[in-house]
């Protein structure tokens, strides 16, 4: 059972944490409607934004760990890389943290977006190419961890169809939709599947 602490706990700590900048000041005055998620970090409460982060990148490794211990996922797989680099993503977010694009462009700005899309991107392909491997014999559970890493890619196709219809000649694609609100729905949907793929972690390992 010891397996689970890292990924469950880290995870859940650092979720925690997000939810908590939204109650305390100065980041309680930050629209969840209408601001991203990474427009903490721009405040007085960076480092509880950086340290959420932090804990979530952990969890996550952890959590592909502990499935490639159990034998569940093979180390070199397209889902443990995958894995890899949502992770990694999400410490680059802090290294490179959101830029105001009011003020003009920045090279720390592009790779923050960059990483942000690499990593709502790769950890819903990762729990899709684990989720037969994670759960052999379970069609109920692949269902399960599969539709809700589609969903997570619904909910970032939500952005790529304002961006659409930007080029199209629309308005700016930030302003075509409450986007803090469809972040929060995607980040929040992504948690909740790499927390489905870790469910037979759960189990007592054989080895112990």
């Amino acid at each position: 059972m010891a397996t689970t602490k890292p990924s469950t706990h880290l995870n859940s700590y650092g979720t925690t944490l997000i939810l908590l900048l939204q109650l305390l000041p100065p980041t309680s005055e930050i629209s969840p409607i209408r601001r991203t998620i990474s427009e903490y970090a721009l405040s007085a409460n960076k480092w509880i934004f950086d340290l959420a982060i932090v804990l979530i990148a952990l969890g996550s490794a952890a959590a592909f760990a502990a499935l490639v211990h159990r034998g569940l996922l093979p180390a070199l797989s397209p889902a443990s890389l995958f894995g890899a680099l949502w992770t990694v993503s999400l410490l680059v977010l802090v290294v490179f943290p959101k830029h105001n694009w009011a003020i003009g462009p920045s090279t720390g700005g592009t790779v923050h977006r960059i990483a942000s899309i690499v990593a709502f991107v790769c950890l819903p392909i990762a729990v899709l190419l684990a989720a037969r491997r994670v759960f052999p014999g379970q069609p109920g559970w692949q269902r399960l961890t599969r539709w809700l890493a589609i969903t997570s890619l619904l909910w970032f196709g939500v952005i790529l169809s304002a961006v659409g219809m930007m080029l199209a000649g629309g308005p700016p694609w930030w302003v075509l939709l409450p986007l803090g609100l469809v972040e929060r729905a995607l980040a929040l949907n992504e948690l909740l599947a790499i927390a489905a793929l870790t469910v037979p972690l759960l189990r007592p390992s054989p080895w112990t």
